[in-house]
């Protein structure tokens, strides 16, 4: 037995926008929540924004989420729109921006303490919301979670509730096609580590199996343009539609210890989400093979790779000059090995596998 929820609709090509405008309506006041450069930069703002006048919705701009959102800029986000009035908030951008938005679209409409969000327990439903992804890689257009930075920890923490769900995402490669090549690659390999985690994740079933190996070889037939830099926007809107599948994974599966893993990295490093889960995937993937060599075999096929190519495939996309210490990885793994996601990792997991797994990655 096994569930499927998606409640997201996901509207995937060219102009999908623009040949779409009721769909992005959802009430009758808006809050855009974008990054600081990103939504402009892709013309996704542009567009948004044309849409609304067309439409004669009044809308505020919310552009104060940094790389990593914090709790913070979410939590002044929410008093800002209350204090508009606004009944719908739209977010563009990648990851930062979508994940704050579900966080903004809680505060919005209830009277808490900061800190309550990760209860799950809101007494007013989110504001709805509007996905525009500036990014092929998170997939948090079509999952639940909201992945925070909470600096009182020093670490990332995450909240999930079915009710942050996006109503609809547009899915457009225009408005990623302009992407530094590094960018691409580290959004791209975020969306294969949510679908070979979700894949060999414990709470794996027939539907997110189906969908991963789906989105899988899409990347997978993509993958020399993710090496070699060469984009359109056609290729660009199938990286999309592989993140969103990515994201459809794990909303029914979760992730693994790569993710939970990968958060120091970004926290204490500042190196970028995608990169630090592809730095830690090849070894992942090695150790999945040794309890799961069908599945994993799958997964490789999918990709049209073997596991030693597939690791070759990083190493050569995720160019890495940070330097660690194995003071470093000790505490890393001393925190990591609480994370929620270790019990369904496909082989068993102790605080001293996750540092060999660093240490082999890292040092």
């Amino acid at each position: 037995m096994f569930k499927y929820l998606m409640p997201t609709k996901v509207i995937c090509g060219e102009n999908s926008l623009k040949e779409n405008k009721n769909e992005l309506i959802l009430g009758t006041r808006c809050m855009i929540v974008t990054g600081r450069t990103s939504g402009l930069k892709s013309g996704a703002l542009g567009d948004v924004t044309e849409v609304l006048k067309e439409k004669g919705i009044e809308y505020v701009i919310y552009d104060f989420i940094g790389n990593n959102p914090t709790i913070e800029e979410c939590y002044e986000g929410g008093k800002r729109a209350k204090e508009a009035g606004c009944d719908f908030l739209i977010g563009i951008g990648g990851g930062s921006p979508l994940d704050a938005t579900k966080a903004i679209a809680v505060y919005a409409v209830n009277d808490m303490d900061m800190y309550e969000i990760f209860e799950g327990n809101f007494k007013n439903k989110p504001l709805p919301m509007a996905a525009i992804p500036t990014t092929a890689g998170t997939g948090s257009e079509t999952t639940p979670y909201s992945i925070l930075t909470l600096h009182k920890i020093n670490n990332k923490q995450s909240f999930s509730h079915p009710d942050v769900f996006y109503k609809v995402a547009f899915l457009d490669g225009r408005y990623t096609v302009k992407l530094p090549l590094q960018v691409a690659r580290n959004t791209a390999i975020d969306a294969m580590s949510h679908l070979l985690e979700g894949f060999t994740d414990k709470k794996a079933s027939r539907g997110s199996d189906y969908i991963a190996l789906e989105g899988l070889r899409i990347i997978g037939k993509y993958a020399d343009n993710l090496k070699m830099g060469n984009f359109t926007v056609d290729v660009c809107t199938n990286l999309l539609w592989a993140a969103s599948l990515g994201g459809i994974v794990i909303s029914q599966t979760g992730t693994t210890i790569v993710h939970s893993m990968g958060y120091a990295l970004t926290y204490y490093k500042d190196i970028p989400h995608g990169m630090a889960n592809g730095l830690l995937l090849g070894e992942y993937m090695e150790r999945a093979n040794k309890v799961m060599p069908e599945k994993v075999k799958l997964a490789m096929d999918a990709l049209g790779m073997s596991i030693e190519e597939f690791k070759a495939f990083l190493k050569e996309c995720l160019p890495c000059e940070v330097s660690f210490t194995e003071e470093e990885l000790i505490k890393w793994s001393e925190v990591s090995i609480k994370a929620k996601n270790v019990p369904v990792c496909p082989f068993e997991v102790t605080r001293e596998d996750e540092l060999e797994i660093y240490k082999k990655c890292l040092l």
